[in-house]
C-alpha cells in the first residue's frame, strides 16, 4: 500500500474551492478512505478555514493601509495648498488675493471631506426634516360623501 506524501494537503489547498479528497487520491494513486482519514487525523477543513480567514483578515488590513496612505497623501497636499493659498493672501495685492482665498476655501472642503465630515455646514433639524417628509407623504383625501353623490347625481 502506498503512503500518502506529506505534502498532500499543500497539493489539496492548492485546488481552490473545487478541492476534493478524491483528486488528492487520485494524484497520489491511493484511496479516498486513505485521504479522508489522514484529513480527519491533521484536520484539513480546519486547516483550510484557519489559512483563508488570515488571508481575508490580511487582504483587509492591506486594504485600510492603503486607504490610510491616500488619505495621509491628500492630507499632505491639501495642507501645502492651503499653506500656499495663505502666502499668497498675505504677500499680494487684493486682486491676485482672491486667486489666494479661493485655493484656501477648495482646500479647506476639501481636507473636511477627507477626514470625514462634511463640505459645508447644511445641518438640518430632525424636527423640519420630519416636518419635510410629512408634508411630501401627506396626501388629501376628498370626502365620501361628495364622490358618492356625484355618483348618484350623475
Amino acid at each position: 500500500m502506498k503512503k500518502i506524501p506529506s505534502d498532500a494537503f499543500d497539493y489539496y489547498f492548492s485546488m481552490g474551492p473545487g478541492r476534493s479528497y478524491q483528486a488528492v487520491a487520485e494524484k497520489y494513486s491511493v484511496t479516498k478512505r486513505a485521504v479522508t482519514n489522514l484529513a480527519k487525523r491533521e484536520s484539513w477543513q480546519r486547516r483550510v478555514a484557519e489559512v483563508e480567514q488570515k488571508a481575508r483578515e490580511k487582504a483587509d488590513q492591506e486594504k485600510v493601509e492603503t486607504l490610510e496612505a491616500i488619505r495621509t497623501r491628500h492630507l499632505k497636499a491639501l495642507r501645502l495648498l492651503q499653506a500656499r493659498a495663505i502666502e499668497a493672501l498675505t504677500r499680494k495685492p487684493i486682486e491676485t488675493a482672491m486667486d489666494g482665498a479661493r485655493a484656501l476655501g477648495l482646500s479647506i472642503r476639501e481636507e473636511r471631506v477627507t477626514i470625514g465630515e462634511p463640505s459645508d455646514r447644511t445641518e438640518v433639524s430632525i424636527d423640519e426634516k420630519i416636518r419635510k417628509e410629512y408634508q411630501r407623504w401627506m396626501v388629501v383625501k376628498e370626502d365620501d360623501d361628495d364622490e358618492g353623490h356625484a355618483d348618484a347625481v350623475g
